[in-house]
């Protein structure tokens, strides 16, 4: 899937070629973590967006520690060579893409899990530890590791703290900055910072922490994370489903949840062209006798009395049908429809959020815009914190498709933005969404962030181009 990129400027940075001397200095600082080999370039140029790299890195560090990080960026720095900051590679918005002569830094190796400290209820990992296998070794001690992004069972710590990620459970428990208590970051001249702490409560300084995370790798590198956990909620959790004659009434059901005494764990909506997608690719058990699926999870001892009540806000906002359980087929759908829109050929999306209540009205036009075009738009969403996927295939890849999807997404974004919304909710900007930043900020704000960026890293090697 590739992250809606229209308005994006191309990636402008170039990089003179680089004296072989200066790759020897660096390798004689690496060692066997540096890597020219084609495969290896070829393997770390690329990221889950469809975006395409301008060029071929001149080299791939996949450092063991932060030395090795600290050694690839003073260099880096030295020589005014680009860098682009990866860990698994499971972004979509092009923020991993390497540089034509730059430098590729992968952070995957570091993967230590370094302390889990049930007293606290924190942990502390590497970049490159996988948020699945943080969550598993929470969960021997009773806890959880709370952010889950759709792709958790590969997405890892570092990245998702860069892009400030999301997931499924950011309705109860809040994205990635809400779980991150303090971090180690390597600046761009090779010094290390160290942000927050592990104390429940820290009024000291500035938040330097908050600064780093989202900062997709523009800022820092960041080579230890120190992240809070939950304590795991006990008994079975309950399953839930409301169907909706319309993507708008759904949009009403959610704001009429949100307005209870309950917050359910999860709380996601599909419409029928994404349903009807999972089914044509994979096995699914979800069927919708209207045009939107509304699912969700209750957990705790009180989970089947919440699942209830939020049933009943779904019925007294139109709901064809409603039903509970204990079968969480419906969730494992829910996490399938970005495969299946990948399955169906190339899919451009976007990653708009608006304010929860205003749900019913983007919906409505997100209609009238499929309907002026004649496009047809997939949208799925974590709809209990107002973050949609709207999704357009191309699936032949011609430039025609391709343009009318994007103007298409255009569109969308923009009815975000005017109904209080943003450009994006989860993914972050990477390297194809730069250019709706400035409909987003007013040119102040956007000039101060560009500012910070400067005083992080005067030399602009890190990221540069992408973000902000």
């Amino acid at each position: 899937m590739r992250e809606h990129d229209h308005d994006t400027p191309v990636e402008t940075t170039r990089t003179p070629p680089l004296n072989p001397a200066a790759l020897d200095d660096l390798r004689g600082a690496l060692g066997d973590a540096l890597s020219v080999a084609p495969a290896v370039l070829e393997e770390h140029s690329r990221d889950a967006s469809r975006a395409e790299p301008a060029g071929a890195p001149v080299a791939v560090v996949r450092a063991r520690s932060a030395a090795d990080v600290q050694a690839a960026l003073r260099w880096a720095t030295a020589h005014r060579v680009p860098v682009s900051v990866r860990g698994a590679g499971t972004g979509v918005s092009g923020g991993a893409l390497a540089y034509a002569g730059g430098l590729v830094l992968s952070l995957r190796a570091m993967d230590r899990l370094l302390e889990v400290d049930p007293a606290n209820r924190m942990a502390e990992v590497e970049p490159g530890v996988v948020v699945e296998r943080l969550d598993r070794a929470a969960a021997e001690h009773g806890l959880m590791y709370a952010p889950d992004p759709v792709s958790y069972q590969s997405a890892t710590i570092g990245g998702t703290v860069a892009t400030n990620a999301g997931g499924l459970r950011c309705l109860a428990h809040g994205v990635t900055r809400d779980a991150v208590a303090g971090l180690e970051v390597v600046l761009a001249d090779g010094r290390i910072v160290r942000t927050g702490s592990r104390t429940r409560k820290n009024s000291t300084g500035y938040d330097l922490t908050g600064l780093f995370i989202g900062s997709e790798g523009t800022l820092g590198v960041i080579t230890k994370v120190i992240v809070r956990l939950e304590p795991r909620a006990a008994g079975d959790p309950v399953t839930f489903q409301a169907q909706f004659r319309s993507m708008g009434d759904a949009g009403a059901a959610v704001a009429a949840v949100m307005a209870s005494p309950t917050t359910p764990e999860i709380l996601e909506l599909m419409d029928r062209n994404c349903i009807d997608l999972v089914r044509r690719h994979f096995p699914s058990a979800a069927v919708t006798t209207g045009e939107a699926l509304l699912v969700g999870q209750t957990v705790g001892p009180d989970a089947r009395r919440e699942a209830e009540t939020v049933l009943a806000a779904c019925r007294g906002a139109g709901a064809l049908v409603t039903e509970a359980g204990d079968d969480d087929e419906l969730l494992r759908t829910r996490r399938m429809v970005n495969p299946a829109l990948n399955a169906a050929g190339l899919a451009l999306s976007c990653d708009v959020a608006v304010p929860p209540g205003r749900l019913a009205e983007m919906f409505g036009r997100i209609d009238e815009i499929a309907a002026r075009t004649g496009v047809q738009v997939n949208t799925c969403a974590h709809a209990g914190d107002g973050n949609l996927h709207p999704a357009v295939l191309a699936p032949g890849n011609s430039p025609e498709e391709v343009a009318a999807a994007e103007r298409v997404l255009t569109l969308i974004t923009e009815a975000a933005l005017e109904l209080d919304g943003v450009i994006s909710g989860e993914h972050g900007i990477g390297s194809l969404k730069t250019g709706m930043l400035a409909r987003q900020f007013d040119p102040d704000t956007l000039a101060l962030q560009r500012e910070l960026k400067a005083f992080f890293d005067p030399a602009g090697i890190l990221s540069p181009g992408r973000a902000v």
